[in-house]
């Protein structure tokens, strides 16, 4: 699987923030994770990452967020709903990944996710997916 640094995409890179759990790459309207492996991610590690999504782009932007799956990690069960409650402006989703659970844990999402959330194999295909669906957002307002 590549990794977000690896791509040409990168050189758009607005922000990088590495957190314990995991970095996450901020572009302009969009945001790609990649979680350590191991990892147990939970709301307070959300929170985290939103508040830098919040410093970056506004709070009052739409967001497209790439899951790319490199690492196994999970993510503790009790906090889906936590997570979903206090999305902040997540207008799309994207799950990229062929780890261990990868479809497990993408349909557990479709669940509590009601905005648009695609599952690929190619990080490349989400962003241009991720990147499509918010100039969908820019055109209408």
């Amino acid at each position: 699987m590549k990794r977000v640094k690896d791509l040409d995409f990168f050189k758009n890179i607005r922000e990088v923030r590495e957190f314990e759990f995991g970095v996450f790459y901020y572009f302009d309207g969009l945001v790609i994770s990649e979680m350590k492996e191991g990892v147990i991610f939970g709301w307070e590690m959300a929170r985290n990452a939103i508040r830098a999504a919040h410093e970056i782009f506004g709070a009052d932007k739409p967001i497209a967020y790439i899951s790319n799956r490199i690492n196994n990690y999970y993510v503790l069960p009790a906090d889906w709903r936590k997570f979903y409650k206090n999305r902040h402006q997540l207008s799309f989703y994207a799950v990229v990944g062929k780890t261990h659970g990868s479809y497990a844990s993408y349909m557990l999402e479709r669940m509590f996710f009601k905005n648009s959330i695609e599952q690929f194999n190619d990080i490349e295909k989400a962003i241009a997916w991720s990147l499509n669906k918010i100039a969908g957002v820019k055109e209408l307002a």
